[in-house]
């Protein structure tokens, strides 16, 4: 893991946190290391130009400030394995039904540059490069984070292969929303039950109108009631609901669910940590309900896996990764 750096207000421990409490959940890590994401992914969805500036470590103060921390060789180094394990998990969840990159879902970056805690948006950049290399032809983003997914809806817009469903609250950053394909805004304290209603009355009908391949869902922690950023209700038991509901809506249409990590906020980052890990292994759990897709488009380049194992896709030191398994 990059050392966090000497400015900003991010919490980067959370990262090593949640793979510890992974590690001793009593559920078996295979540890992989996603592969660095090509200069030409990241070019093909932001400006070349912000991305040299990344790569290179000359991202003016100002859009620093507009990240949140500064872009050191450190930072430039851990996104492109960040954005790297999100397809990784993506091609990993068409084999066996469900990975999950334990950093990621930066939903806040733009075509020109960064923002909200986020450099590069991988979430559009895995979309974007698992479709022309023609894995898939249809992308469900689901993003349930408590910001809305406005960069993530910039970018996909107009796209006819790409659908962009959002629950967030609707005061919360950012302030200017852009528009998804699907913007669902929340009213500040929403608890559990008006949730969990809400996201039945769109989720489902989404997926059976628009008809993916495949759901990447940004499965940030932050609409937790004790989230320090949040402006929601949700107890433990909501998010664990909200989870297990995502992935059995797509599993029960036989769809593969890659997640990434998302927002999650506050001084105790142990808690927080803590709400990740349990949102990961209430996916894996949920997943494990289902049989594996039928049909894989995974191609015969893709990681070699134990079918008898749950995965998840997580990041730790150095960019490596792991998924939890356990026996069917």
């Amino acid at each position: 893991m990059a050392p966090p750096p000497e400015r900003g207000t991010f919490k980067f421990d959370k990262y090593q946190l949640v793979m510890r409490i992974l590690r001793e959940s009593g559920y078996p890590l295979a540890e992989h290391a996603p592969p660095p994401c090509p200069r030409e992914w990241l070019e093909a969805v932001h400006d070349p130009a912000y991305v040299e500036q990344v790569l290179t470590q000359t991202v003016p103060r100002e859009r620093e400030r507009r990240i949140g921390f500064p872009v050191t060789a450190h930072i430039a180094q851990r996104v492109q394995h960040t954005n790297g394990g999100t397809w990784l998990a993506a091609r990993l969840a068409m084999e066996h039904g469900y990975a999950a990159n334990s950093a990621g879902g930066s939903h806040h970056s733009l075509h020109e540059g960064g923002a909200g805690y986020c450099v590069f948006n991988d979430l559009a950049v895995a979309a974007n490069r698992l479709l022309a290399q023609g894995d898939v032809r249809r992308i469900l983003i689901v993003d349930c984070d408590v910001h809305q997914g406005d960069g993530t809806a910039s970018l996909m817009a107009g796209r006819d292969d790409v659908f962009t469903l959002s629950l967030h609250a609707e005061k919360n950053f950012p302030v200017r929303k852009a528009q998804s394909n699907r913007d669902v805004p929340l009213p500040d304290g929403m608890e559990d039950d008006a949730y969990l209603d809400t996201l039945a009355r769109h989720l489902p009908e989404v997926m059976d109108s628009f008809a993916p391949d495949l759901v990447l869902y940004q499965a940030g922690v932050d609409p937790h009631r004790d989230d320090k950023l949040g402006r929601l209700a949700l107890s433990d038991a909501g998010l664990d609901a909200r989870d297990r509901f995502v992935v059995a809506e797509a599993r029960r249409r036989g769809l593969p669910v890659a997640s990434a990590l998302g927002g999650g906020y506050g001084a105790d980052q142990h808690k927080v940590a803590g709400r990740h890990a349990r949102s990961m292994l209430a996916m894996a759990q949920e997943n494990a309900r289902f049989a594996p897709p039928i049909a894989s488009t995974v191609a015969s380049s893709a990681p070699a896996m134990n079918d008898e194992r749950w995965r998840f896709h997580a990041e730790t030191s150095g960019g490596s990764a792991a998924r939890a398994s356990r026996p069917r």
